[in-house]
């Protein structure tokens, strides 16, 4: 089912987008389109300028000068015409591959029939209603075999989801009420068991249709750094304006003075003028952007706007929670360590009492330990006279409260200052021991659990931790691009620092609230500095929120997911790195590009200015160093180069330079190298090619 996985999964150059792209660039040259982009808005009008010229120069044919007639100003109009086409082109292949990543979303959307409950919990009567009849609030049940109707929030019940239609992976998920994996998604099916769901939006609301609108909108959005490039794009073409609109009277003043020579044609100016300004960048900076978004969803990472993918780019310090991002998630009960005068046959019995009813990993890995290494029978929650304490993130324990002919028994096993606390109430207290035992645990990087029967602490069990294969080494990369990480755990400090050190992050949050991550990232944004994290929670809403970029799990609550500005259909926290590289890889692209559309321009000017002033200024000739044929093929063979480098430069434009973990003094060297001195050198090569092309031709 992995066919509906949102990723271009196409080539870029597949015929059906190449062809639409094609239609669609035709359809862009309406001038209130145009007008979008104003460097190509000038190239625009000069295609126009030089078609009318071409007309007149029918009807009035030209002087002997020859860059005043009609083949002359057609050649000129029909390549700026090119030019347009081909910027044009650029973004409509650009949107045309986001279009089809939405309709690859839009053609999961069915008119699904809902089970509507009756009454709010399982077994109640129910009735059919389409999905689009929904309404936020309605109780749904979905038994095995169906389709969740809408988004909505699990309140009852336990279930095996196929999110594959979502996702993309074949694997199912767990979603059952309570806690951070409550929230389910409309079009996913359910496997196995039953769920009680309350919808949590109305129809058009759902997460399908924000990511349809997120994708469909991507093309109208402008990042501060392109709106920034934009203005200086904009007030290098006016300065050349200014520069090209004088020249025309210079040109004529000098022949008048000296009596000889010819006037610079229009036709000429024109050309001028569109190979001076950056029309490679302008042509492409659009195609940039909407490929950057579309990039970020080849990784299957939803972004709600350009601005956020950008932001990426620049992030100088990263938040990573430690369960499931640096480490591999589920902490295993390795070994139990007892207090002073305690077997560890007592500890091991009473860690599996106070853990039956625990259903997270880590509980069923301490019942498993207690039975495979200890021989504890397993029992049944169900055999027992007892009163199961649930964990809360307040009391930080969980247990069991056991009645035995001796009377109660108050099994607790938890956080090590929560069990503590709970002895010290009871009027018992912390053997020497443990605290050792706790303190030796912690700084192994493992997690340490204490286990108490009443007022009497039996001792500690280990949790171990592994962190992911090859987390160091891409914290190192991370480090030489200049991006700060911080590991964010709820556990003690000595935990997070042993965990930490193994991983190679350079500052870690220990004992981390909701607040506490709020207030770190707000200290860093004080500092001047970019802020990215991941979560998956309600309680990490409040910090996605604040983050500069915030990448919410699909899999956790709704509330984490309106909060973040990014939603990783993978549910994968560790593509939080990803989507950094892809951000720089944008930010890259366009660097690069605008490096060797400015540095092309060199060439241009040995091209052009000698032959378009030769005729007022003979001595320019000697500037014709790579030694054109005419004056004609050299302006010709500029307006054709400068034409055919943004075609050439599409390929490049929607896949992006390629990502290397270096620091930004480096990457300048690197751009002045390939895209600077590659700028000066390919012009000059490719025009002198295009004028012995149009010479041998006798074009010119």
């Amino acid at each position: 089912m992995s066919s509906h996985k949102v990723k271009a999964g196409a080539s870029l150059f597949e015929p059906s987008l190449v062809r639409d792209a094609l239609f669609d660039a035709m359809r862009k040259l309406s001038p209130r389109t145009q007008w979008a982009n104003p460097v190509m808005f000038v190239v625009y009008l000069g295609a126009i300028l030089t078609t009318l010229l071409w007309v007149q120069n029918l009807r009035e044919p030209a002087s002997a000068a020859g860059s005043e007639g009609a083949g002359f100003a057609l050649a000129i109009a029909l390549w700026l015409w090119f030019t347009v086409l081909f910027a044009n082109f650029a973004e409509a292949l650009a949107e045309g591959r986001s279009r089809a990543q939405a309709a690859s979303l839009r053609s999961m959307k069915r008119d699904t029939v809902a089970k509507v409950l009756q009454q709010p919990h399982f077994g109640s009567a129910w009735i059919p209603v389409r999905a689009s009849e929904l309404r936020k609030g309605v109780v749904i049940v979905v038994e095995a075999g169906d389709t969740i109707a809408l988004d909505g929030t699990v309140i009852e019940g336990v279930a095996s989801v196929d999110e594959s239609a979502i996702t993309g992976e074949s694997a199912p998920v767990i979603r059952e009420a309570g806690g951070d994996f409550s929230s389910v998604t409309g079009g996913t099916r359910v496997l196995s068991d039953w769920l009680v769901v309350e919808i949590t939006v109305n129809p058009g609301e759902s997460f399908l249709d924000r990511m349809i609108s997120m994708v469909e909108s991507a093309k109208r959005q402008k990042t501060p750094n392109e709106l920034a490039l934009t203005i200086l794009l904009v007030g290098l073409t006016l300065v050349f304006l200014m520069v090209i609109v004088t020249l025309w009277p210079f040109s004529a003043f000098a022949v008048a003075q000296a009596g000889s020579g010819t006037v610079v044609g229009m036709a000429v100016l024109v050309a001028l003028l569109v190979c001076l300004i950056p029309t490679t960048i302008g042509g492409l900076l659009s195609a940039i952007g909407v490929a950057g978004m579309s990039r970020m969803m080849q990784a299957n990472v939803i972004a709600t706007s350009g601005r956020a993918v950008e932001a990426a780019g620049d992030v100088d310090v990263l938040l990573l929670d430690k369960t499931g991002t640096i480490t591999l998630g589920n902490r295993q009960a390795s070994e139990f360590l007892p207090a002073p005068g305690v077997s560890v046959q007592q500890l091991a019995e009473a860690a599996q009492l106070a853990s039956i009813a625990d259903e997270t990993p880590e509980g069923r890995s301490v019942v498993a330990l207690a039975r495979e290494r200890h021989g504890v029978a397993e029992r049944n929650a169900a055999e027992l006279a007892a009163e199961f304490v649930p964990f809360t993130a307040q009391t930080r324990m969980s247990g069991v409260d056991l009645s035995t002919p001796e009377g109660l028994r108050q099994l607790r096993k938890g956080a090590f200052d929560a069990v503590r606390q709970h002895v010290e109430a009871l009027g018992g207290n912390l053997p020497a021991g443990v605290q050792q035992a706790v303190d030796n645990v912690s700084r192994k990087g493992s997690t340490p659990l204490v286990v108490a029967d009443g007022a009497r602490v039996l001792g500690v069990i280990e949790l171990k931790d592994i962190v992911k294969p090859g987390m160091r080494e891409r914290f190192a990369e991370l480090r030489r691009m200049g991006i700060q990480t911080v590991m964010v755990t709820g556990d003690n400090p000595l935990t997070a620092a042993a965990i930490a050190a193994e991983a190679g992050v350079d500052d870690y949050l220990a004992e981390a609230r909701p607040e506490d991550k709020l207030r770190l990232i707000r200290s860093h944004q004080a500092a001047g500095r970019l802020v990215a994290m991941t979560g998956d929670g309600t309680n990490d809403a409040p910090a996605l929120a604040q983050a500069d970029v915030a990448v919410a799990m699909n899999s956790g609550t709704q509330a984490a997911k309106e909060a973040g500005n990014m939603v990783d259909l993978d549910s994968n926290p560790t593509k939080l790195i990803e989507v950094v590289e892809t951000g720089k890889q944008m930010l890259m692209t366009r660097g690069a590009l605008t490096t060797f559309s400015i540095a092309n321009d060199v060439a241009k000017y040995f091209a052009i200015i000698p032959a378009a002033f030769v005729g007022t200024y003979p001595q320019l000739a000697s500037l014709n160093v790579m030694q054109l044929h005419s004056a004609d093929s050299a302006i010709l063979s500029a307006v054709v180069f400068n034409a055919l480098i943004i075609i050439a430069l599409v390929p490049l434009a929607l896949r992006g330079v390629r990502y290397q973990a270096v620091g930004a003094a480096v990457l300048l060297r690197r751009n002045m190298l390939i895209y600077g001195v590659g700028g000066l050198i390919v012009p000059f090569v490719g025009i002198k090619i295009i004028d012995v092309l149009l010479t041998a031709l006798g074009l010119v």
